[in-house]
């Protein structure tokens, strides 16, 4: 019984110096910081995605379709000297040499940019009302950092809520999948012998299932009426389906060790029930890999969500994804003369990437080998 509480009280300190070891890494590792501090500014940006766009998620105006960026002028055009920043009216017009449409800026009049305006109103994390937005210009002034698409819509306001379904379905996902895996696993773990063995069977088929091909089926059946809501819904659910099969085929060959420790044997002696001690005992002794888990099957979920919004399998216009925003890019003539177009992309290429980081560098310290290094 000493040694079980000196083995206790060992994994109860190793628990509380996880985390001042995990800061200690990410703080030294310029690369891992730098990770977590843009996964911090992503997050905090669809947080108050309502004010800091200047425009509503299903805001637009025909007379702007396919505008290129807003230059803001922060230097007087007559004067020459600095003064406070402001932008033009841009004029639609066709031209006869190129016969194209393009954008001129009306000089004629100047709209200055004003802070914490008040505008359309919106619910941060949609629940707080407001009306405040960070900047913008009064009508019929228009402000659109990133241009707009092809129906007149503000590509940046649309960057900021779209990244709120974006970033926020891999832990929707994973807060369905681990639970089914963890539980799935660890009965079929401990208990061993035919309870496993057909567990193991209904798991296997599971993971054979074509990820893509089941969601392209249940796309094709969905009915023409259902909202994005319940498509962001059906994706999380498909998506989290698919994905515990794997975490629980993890779970139960780290059980199998795990239920022959002392700790364990003791609960038993004691008369404690089978569950209890999967669920007490067991299960959190693979807290560690389940955090390494999480942090790499984030980006999964991210990928998998943009690529079926990209293929018009997920979320449907005019709500906003960075999958289906990004499928204005694919087209060649789009990718030469607007690259703006092309920003979705590349915010989630950084999120997947700062995401595997801060995986590697969680890894790196719940690694039990690196007790031993140390």
């Amino acid at each position: 019984m000493a040694n079980k509480g000196k083995s206790a009280g060992s994994l109860l300190a190793v628990e509380r110096g996880t985390w001042s070891r995990l800061w200690r890494k990410i703080s030294k590792d310029q690369i891992a910081f730098l990770a977590f501090l843009t996964l911090i500014v992503l997050y905090l940006m669809i947080a108050v995605a309502g004010f800091l766009a200047p425009y509503s998620e299903g805001w637009f105006d025909r007379n702007y379709a396919t505008a290129p960026p807003t230059h803001v002028y922060m230097i007087d055009g007559e004067t020459g000297g600095i003064t406070w920043p402001y932008v033009y009216q841009s004029k639609r017009g066709f031209d006869q040499e190129t016969f194209e449409f393009g954008f001129t800026p009306d000089t004629s009049k100047k709209h200055p940019v004003q802070f914490f305006v008040k505008g359309e109103p919106y619910k941060l994390l949609g629940l707080i009302p407001g009306d405040i937005h960070l900047f913008g210009v009064e009508a019929p002034g228009r402000i659109c950092l990133l241009g707009t698409d092809i129906n007149g819509r503000d590509n940046f306001s649309r960057l900021l809520y779209g990244g709120q379904i974006s970033l926020t379905i891999g832990f929707l996902g994973l807060f369905i999948a681990f639970p089914i895996g963890l539980i799935y696993g660890g009965i079929s773990g401990y208990f061993g012998g035919w309870i496993d063995n057909a567990l193991m069977r209904v798991t296997e088929v599971i993971m054979s299932i074509p990820s893509l091909y089941l969601l392209i089926s249940l796309a094709a059946i969905i009915p023409a009426g259902f909202t994005s809501a319940q498509r962001f819904a059906m994706v999380v659910v498909s998506l989290a389906f698919i994905g515990w099969a794997g975490l629980s085929r993890v779970i139960r060959g780290m059980v199998l060790t795990i239920k022959e420790q002392e700790y364990v044997e003791s609960a038993r002696a004691i008369g404690l029930g089978a569950l209890p001690i999967v669920i007490k005992h067991v299960l959190p002794q693979t807290a560690s890999y389940v955090i390494i888990a999480i942090t790499m099957g984030v980006p999964d979920y991210i990928l998998a969500e943009s690529g079926l919004s990209f293929l018009g399998l997920g979320i449907q216009q005019p709500d906003a994804s960075w999958g289906n925003m990004l499928k204005e890019a694919q087209e060649i003539t789009n990718l030469m003369t607007r690259p703006w177009m092309m920003m979705p992309g590349v915010l989630i290429f950084l999120a997947v990437l700062a995401f595997n980081v801060m995986g590697d560098a969680v890894r790196d310290v719940l690694d039990p080998k690196s007790y031993i290094r140390k």
